[in-house]
This record gives C-alpha cells, sequence and structure tokens, in this order.
C-alpha cells in the first residue's frame, strides 16, 4: 500500500512549510506512522530555491525537539498536483498561486488550517518579516494534529 503524501507550501519554503514538514513528521512517527504518511514542504517562490530554513524557524522547532536544518527549500511544480494526496497551504495568497498552478485531474490545494477550526484562524500567518514564530509553530502544532486525525479517520484507524 502507498503512503498517504502531504505537501506543505508557503511562499519561499524557508519559514512556515518547512516547519510544518518537521512538526507533522513527529507527529506521524511518534503515531507509529512514519512509513504511511510521506511529508514534504516547497514554496511558490524560487528565490530561496536550494537555501535551508530561517535560522528562527530552526530555532522555533529545535525546542520540540525537532531538526529541520537539513531540509532545503525547493519550488512547487507541477507534477506535485499528481503526486501528493495533500497539498496544505499556508495562507490565501499562495492558496491562490497554487490554484492558477493546479492541472486537470491533480489534488486541489486546500489551507492547512482548515485542520483546527478552533485556532481563531484560517491563515498561518508569514513570520518572516515581522517575527511571531513561536505563534506561528502553535498553530502548525494545532493543525497538524487535526490532519493527522483526519487521516486517521480516513483510514479507518483509531484516534
Amino acid at each position: 500500500m502507498q503512503p498517504t503524501s502531504v505537501l506543505f507550501v508557503c511562499l519561499g519554503n524557508i519559514c512556515r512549510s518547512p516547519m510544518a514538514e518537521g512538526v507533522f513528521r513527529k507527529m506521524a512517527a511518534e503515531a507509529g506512522l512514519r512509513d504511511a504518511i510521506r511529508v514534504d514542504s516547497a514554496g511558490t517562490g524560487d528565490w530561496h530555491v536550494g537555501a535551508p530554513p530561517d535560522r528562527r524557524a530552526i530555532a522555533t522547532v529545535a525546542k520540540r525537539g525537532i531538526d529541520i536544518a537539513g531540509l532545503r527549500a525547493r519550488q512547487v511544480d507541477e507534477t506535485d498536483f499528481q503526486t501528493f494526496d495533500h497539498i496544505l497551504v499556508m495562507d490565501r495568497h499562495n492558496l491562490a498561486a497554487l490554484q492558477r498552478m493546479a492541472v486537470p485531474g491533480g489534488t486541489i490545494p486546500a489551507l492547512f488550517l482548515r485542520y483546527a477550526p478552533g485556532a481563531g484562524a484560517d491563515e498561518v500567518p508569514d513570520p518572516y518579516m515581522t517575527g511571531g514564530f513561536d505563534k506561528v509553530l502553535e498553530l502548525i502544532e494545532t493543525a497538524a494534529a487535526g490532519l493527522l486525525r483526519s487521516l486517521r479517520k480516513q483510514s479507518g484507524g483509531a484516534q
């Protein structure tokens, strides 16, 4: 059986989406689903391709025992719509960019915070210029837990 695949997307793939990738990968592993879920991240922009995550993003998730320093930014491409089961986007700006790129019959992108209905927000704010990495991490953790519950329900597994 093929693993369920999840792609997290933000603008430059150096803050929010690599944080989400690291958080969700850890949650899946802790739930015993390391081999059942494939996780990646990408950005809609190309200016950080090949760069590591922002040092502040690395430091923030490290507080939870998550190491994302080895990740490298990449840009979303059309093949992602065919290879990922879920494409989860941090904000409406990037959602609109992905909707313009979408391919017929491909995965339809959605806002990540749809999995965190009680979070009081529907977008993960971009901390690159303004800070707020801890708040971003809280939102990501809440949505990642909701996503994991949803995937378990879809597969008929226990919560």
